[in-house]
């Protein structure tokens, strides 16, 4: 399996003019990587934009990749607060990035820091979230996959926990390290746990900033370098793939120098393929 989807912040970057070859390049080289197009408010019409990426990995040969990124209560507040105004509109909207998605092949990664993250109504949050999976995996070829943080943020009984109750083990599994920084090696064996807890369940690693493992910081941190490119050919029992989740060279939010959460910033990325 091969994946697909455009960085489209690098790729304009790179284009812009009066910017040294040396800085192009790098950018260019991010631009090509196949990274996940994430879903919420700003895709307007989300069922057309999904559609359209479903047709151009097809067109390509590959598989789109998407993460749904609009539960009620988004980051609880923080950097990339925001979301659906209540449960009802939320599924409303997944159905229809479902109905983008149609019979395809996509991958699907759900709600990032969505378990991992308990605010609000955690039973509420739950339950959309498995509701939510449901119609996912409505369609045979999409394979969802469910958010359950990184190795340092929730014990692997307590997030297992979380998963079932989600309705992970009737996904595909779940994904460990979308937008953080953690190593490849301390994911897989965080992974595994969570894993042989749920009876086997697979799961998806993001690879995209990792390179040089974390930083004093998850938001924006210095010296940080590029990962693994995405491959589902991982070497590892029950790890279906890395992947790049996060889209390399945007910001985190207003922290440590950076723009606003989701703004690409050229100085970063720029850092992020050299220190590779």
């Amino acid at each position: 399996m091969t994946f697909h989807g455009p960085n489209t912040g690098a790729a304009r970057a790179a284009a812009q003019p009066g910017r040294s070859a040396a800085d192009a390049a790098a950018l260019a080289e991010l631009a090509g990587v196949p990274t996940a197009l994430w879903l919420g408010a700003w895709s307007g019409d989300v069922t057309a934009t999904v559609r359209q990426e479903v047709a151009a990995a097809r067109s390509a040969g590959a598989v789109p990749v998407f993460v749904t990124y609009n539960v009620p209560g988004r980051d609880c507040g923080g950097h990339s607060a925001g979301g659906a105004g209540s449960a009802a509109a939320y599924l409303q909207w997944v159905q229809a990035v479902v109905a983008g998605i149609g019979t395809a092949q996509a991958v699907v990664v759900v709600e990032p820091d969505a378990l991992a993250q308990q605010c609000g109504d955690p039973a509420e949050r739950t339950a959309m979230l498995r509701a939510a999976v449901g119609m996912l995996e409505a369609n045979p070829a999409t394979h969802t996959y469910v958010d359950a943080g990184n190795p340092t943020w929730i014990d692997a009984a307590t997030m297992a926990g979380r998963l079932r109750a989600a309705g992970a083990t009737t996904a595909d599994g779940f994904a460990l390290n979308v937008s953080n920084f953690e190593t490849t090696a301390s994911n897989v064996a965080y992974g595994q746990q969570v894993s042989s807890l749920l009876g086997g369940t697979h799961f998806v690693v993001d690879t995209s900033r990792n390179g040089n493992g974390p930083g004093t910081d998850w938001c924006n941190p210095s010296g940080r370098a590029l990962g693994e490119r995405p491959t589902a050919s991982t070497g590892q029992a029950r790890v279906d793939a890395y992947l790049w989740i996060k889209r390399a060279g945007e910001s985190d939010g207003t922290c440590n120098g950076g723009p606003a959460a989701g703004t690409f910033w050229d100085s970063y990325a720029i850092g992020l393929v050299r220190a590779a």
